[in-house]
């Protein structure tokens, strides 16, 4: 038998939610457009799209319920059942994983009594793993709703659920502090956030993920001596110095190469008189 159709939301929450999606399909100038913050704005009421949601936003974009349902099964964010109010994400990728990542994975699934993607049963985590959160420089990096908690051990990563499922405050390393998922989710469809103080503390890139630039700057690396400075690469005039690129004597840098590593190899590749390529038919 075909699935019936999906309830609609009780009449106030439709209201409210239509004025909501009103709002943000005006920012667009195609209606369609609008779908991705649609599916978080539905999230935010119900911690995950629902049928109920998915018919809510082909309504509003005048779309059908598959071309909907086929971009929020397509996005890992949108979630497709009921979860917890504190989404952790802990890193497997390269290296957190060699970081420690995958220990912390194994030490939480063991110490929550759930898998993958599952939630306790007092519904306060979910535990997922994460390909990449793009904070190699702090691994391994556990994420909870989006924010980030760097440099994790199994020990503090297991006090970290905890104090979450005790309903204690935690705050993340850096960034804003830390809200249920629904209000994430809400954030996620455009809607500021509204809480005294959360916008400027949200701050920028940590200490770690800066030294490359002040490196490239020519600045000096607190705690590093001068032999750890790099010159800036180029001016306005080209070549900002001859110095060697890692600023330690023993390297000299090519002529009209401020970085020996950005000099070309001599190899067949790059002498244009002699060409590399096949010279013969396959098999032969």
């Amino acid at each position: 038998m075909p699935a019936l159709p999906a309830p609609d939301f009780p009449a106030d929450v439709r209201a409210r939610l239509e004025a909501d999606a009103k709002e943000v399909i005006a920012r667009y100038p195609g209606a369609r457009s609008a779908l991705l913050p649609l599916l978080h704005l539905v999230q935010a009421e119900e911690g995950h799209v629902t049928r109920t949601g998915i018919r809510f936003c082909a309504e509003m974009l005048d779309l059908t319920t598959a071309e909907v349902t086929a971009v929020s099964t397509f996005y890992s964010m949108y979630r497709r059942k009921r979860s917890g109010d504190y989404q952790v994400g802990v890193c497997t990728n390269t290296l957190c994983a060699v970081m420690g990542g995958d220990a912390i994975f194994e030490e939480l699934k063991e110490h929550l009594g759930v898998g993958n993607g599952e939630t306790t049963e007092d519904g306060a985590v979910t535990l997922e793993h994460i390909e990449c959160n793009a904070a190699c420089d702090f691994a391994p990096v556990v994420m909870v709703n989006w924010e980030f908690f760097d440099n994790q051990t199994p020990e503090t990563a297991r006090q970290l659920v905890d104090d979450l499922r005790a309903g204690r405050t935690v705050e993340p390393t850096r960034g804003a502090p830390l809200c249920a998922f629904k209000d994430t989710a809400r954030m996620l469809a455009g809607f500021p956030d509204e809480r005294p103080g959360a916008v400027e503390a949200t701050g920028g890139a940590g200490a770690a993920s800066l030294i490359g630039l002040r490196l490239a700057r020519g600045e000096a690396v607190p705690g590093r001596g001068a032999d750890h400075v790099v010159s800036p690469r180029t001016t306005a005039d080209g070549p900002a110095t001859d110095e060697p690129p890692s600023g330690h004597p023993a390297e000299e840098a090519p002529p009209g190469h401020p970085s020996s590593h950005d000099a070309p190899q001599q190899t067949s590749a790059s002498d244009r008189e002699h060409p590399a390529g096949p010279t013969a038919e396959e098999g032969e």
